[in-house]
């Protein structure tokens, strides 16, 4: 088999286990560690299966962005070209996606069995809000004596405890005690919030997790769903929550068929209801337990950081065993560098980038890693002030511009005119329309039969004029001709982003992507849903991103990176109190996920490492003391006897060179050099 020849011996074995013919496979886990060729790995298991006879609609492949999904389902076309040839190769795989896209998919092909409206909309996490925010208000838990949580908050809060499966008196208690005085009312916030969703046909991003998990927790319909896929296969398992897992357990109990791909050591995300445990105790959940492949061989790094990041990492309390290694030899250790200042660790990365640069290496190939955003606000003064063009991410999303979620809004509103949070965003857009008047109408429509034919009968207000009118005739109009229908959506809402906006050149410029991007989808609903679970990643007129041909110097928090390699990597404030954070140390295992945040953060590089150790902060805003100077520690994650695997080194900024005894140069005038230029 030609198309497996260019595979180690451990990710074959991962490839090949137990598929023979059509007949599932037992349950498998790869451990896949960082930059052991995971992707390739998944690509070659599915195509292997199409080339033993498997049928393509007959495998679910799940992933955590549609990129992705896009991505493995491009290597898998590839991979059985190569292995049939082009005249018979394999059909296309039809049940591929995110799992909140698959969720999406199952819920509306199935709403007439489970009780669903099939044309409900989906709110993204800022509609969500919204509608939480309206609940709240109508509850008069706005108006209570001692400030009630804001709305971000309370979505959070409920997210948390859908996501997690935890009792909501867990979640106020482990992660927002200051909300704990508020269950009752909490309670009773969320039972109003689901009310709402259903009366207005709307499902939130946890719904179609939540929904997809009460339906698979009856018998017979986790049966039917079950039976629909011989093969199931999901990526980065150790980002999965709770919710998750029951899902795919659900789908499979007896495990066969189920391939999960994952690394324990880069589990992350707990910020995010996910949890490790799905990932070490996935072996124990079938009898007899599944097979585990550990892929540990890296493309990527060198074998000094490698044999940094694996002394990093051995100190897990829990973790499947596994050492990287690589061919790539190297006589260049990881640099740990300490520094007097936050500001001289700018200083002295600055010019390690450039350094890098002078040698042939660009800006793009290399980034500065941090735990937190904020703590990247010296080395972006630094480099403006010296000129290095950088990008920072993750900034302002694409869909977060208010522009953007105004058209999006308006589509929303025609295709679901009970969705009340677009409706309330829509009609807003209308001069001389505020929150009361636009509440008055959205109220009329409620109890309408046609809202929208309701719509164009309503009264508008005095000072709305023709827009309103405009509007009315408009959106009945807007779902017959896709995507001609964003067009007519533009042409209404662009005389109100001149008149909402003063950079509106520059915003109607996004909403021309908008109408790009939507000429790939089939449907409006189609692409109201993608963009509700995945949007794109940033607006080019407001996320600061140079033209694509420019070098440009890479910022990120380590989430962020996680999944991204580069040749040069540098990493801020490795001390205690940033990583790990101080709000991650108040049980074992979030100081567990800090530790695993470290070695992710190491493992991003490919020939160079530096860790900074800055010894003294300048930290604001402190309620006792007020501005103060505070002293670091190194970081307990890099111990005594662990810095053998480093190159430990300390960085003075160079001394003027009036300090070492040069002449002080006699005075000039430059103001009147200046002024002589254009005498």
């Amino acid at each position: 088999m030609a198309y497996l020849e260019r595979l180690n011996e451990r990710q074959r074995q991962a490839v090949e286990f137990g598929v023979s013919g059509t007949q599932p496979a037992p349950p498998l886990l790869v451990i896949a560690g960082a930059g052991s060729g995971k992707t390739s790995t998944l690509a070659h298991r599915v195509a292997h299966l199409l080339v033993k006879g498997a049928d393509p609609r007959r495998i679910l492949l799940m992933t955590f962005s549609r990129r992705a999904a896009a991505e493995l389902t491009r290597r898998v076309e590839r991979i059985t070209r190569h292995a049939l040839g082009q005249a018979h190769a394999a059909e296309a795989l039809t049940w591929a996606g995110t799992f909140h896209g698959i969720g999406a998919r199952i819920l509306r092909e199935n709403a007439a069995l489970i009780g669903l409206n099939p044309d409900f909309t989906i709110h993204d996490r800022e509609d969500s809000a919204d509608l939480m925010n309206l609940v709240r208000h109508g509850l008069g838990l706005s108006k209570t004596e001692s400030r009630f949580p804001a709305k971000g908050t309370c979505l959070a809060i409920y997210s948390r405890a859908v996501n997690a499966e935890e009792p909501l008196a867990d979640v106020l208690r482990a992660h927002f005690p200051w909300c704990a005085a508020w269950e009752g009312e909490l309670r009773r916030l969320f039972s109003g919030y689901v009310a709402a969703k259903q009366a207005q046909n709307v499902l939130d991003y946890d719904d179609l997790l939540l929904a997809w998990a009460q339906v698979m927790a009856e018998p017979a319909f986790a049966a039917h769903l079950g039976a629909a896929w011989d093969h199931v296969l999901i990526d980065e398992y150790q980002d999965t929550n709770r919710l998750q897992a029951r899902i795919l357990l659900a789908l499979k109990p007896d495990g066969r068929g189920l391939t999960v791909v994952g690394d324990d050591a880069q589990a992350i995300y707990a910020f995010r209801a996910a949890t490790v445990r799905n990932i070490l105790d996935f072996p124990a959940a079938f009898a007899p337990p599944a097979h585990v492949v550990t892929l540990d061989r890296n493309y990527r790094s060198t074998a000094p950081i490698l044999a940094a990041a694996n002394r990093v990492i051995e100190r897990a309390a829990e973790r499947f065993t596994k050492d990287l290694w690589t061919e790539r030899a190297s006589a260049e250790k990881p640099r740990l560098v300490t520094l007097a200042t936050e500001a001289d660790q700018a200083r002295f990365f600055v010019d390690e980038v450039l350094r890098n640069r002078e040698e042939g290496m660009r800006l793009k190939d290399q980034a500065v890693l941090f735990r937190t955003s904020s703590h990247s606000g010296q080395i972006e003064v630094e480099l403006t002030r010296r000129n290095v063009p950088f990008v920072k991410f993750g900034g302002l999303k694409f869909l977060d511009s208010a522009h953007v979620k105004d058209l999006l809004a308006i589509l929303r509103f025609a295709q679901n005119p009970r969705d009340r949070v677009a409706g309330f965003r829509v009609l807003q857009l209308v001069p001389g329309v505020g929150p009361a008047s636009a509440g008055r109408a959205l109220e009329a429509l409620a109890a309408a039969a046609d809202p929208l034919a309701a719509l164009a009968r309503l009264r508008p207000p005095p000072r709305a004029g023709a827009d309103w009118t405009a509007l009315a005739e408009a959106l009945p109009r807007l779902g017959s001709d896709w995507p001609a229908g964003l067009a007519q959506a533009r042409a209404w809402y662009e005389p109100q982003l001149d008149r909402l906006h003063e950079d509106a050149e520059v915003r109607r410029a996004d909403l021309l992507q908008l109408e790009q991007i939507a000429a790939g989808y089939p449907s409006r609903e189609r692409f109201l849903t993608d963009l509700a679970l995945d949007p794109p990643d940033a607006t080019g007129g407001q996320a600061g991103v140079p033209l694509k041909d420019e070098d440009y110097l890479i910022l990120s928090t380590i989430h962020s990176a996680k999944g991204q390699e580069w040749r040069a990597v540098h990493l801020l404030n490795v001390v205690d109190g940033c990583i790990p954070s101080d709000l991650g140390t108040g049980s074992s295992a979030e100081i567990e996920e800090e530790r695993r945040l470290l070695y992710v953060a190491m493992t991003r590089a490919k020939d160079r490492l530096v860790l900074g150790v800055p010894q003294r902060f300048y930290v604001t805003g402190q309620a006792r003391h007020g501005d103060r100077h505070v002293h670091a520690m190194r970081s307990r994650f890099l111990p005594r006897d662990l810095l053998d695997a480093f190159e430990v080194t300390h960085w003075c900024p160079p001394l003027a060179e009036g300090a070492r005894g040069v002449p002080a140069p006699p005075p000039i005038n430059v103001a009147a050099r200046l002024r002589g230029m254009w005498s």
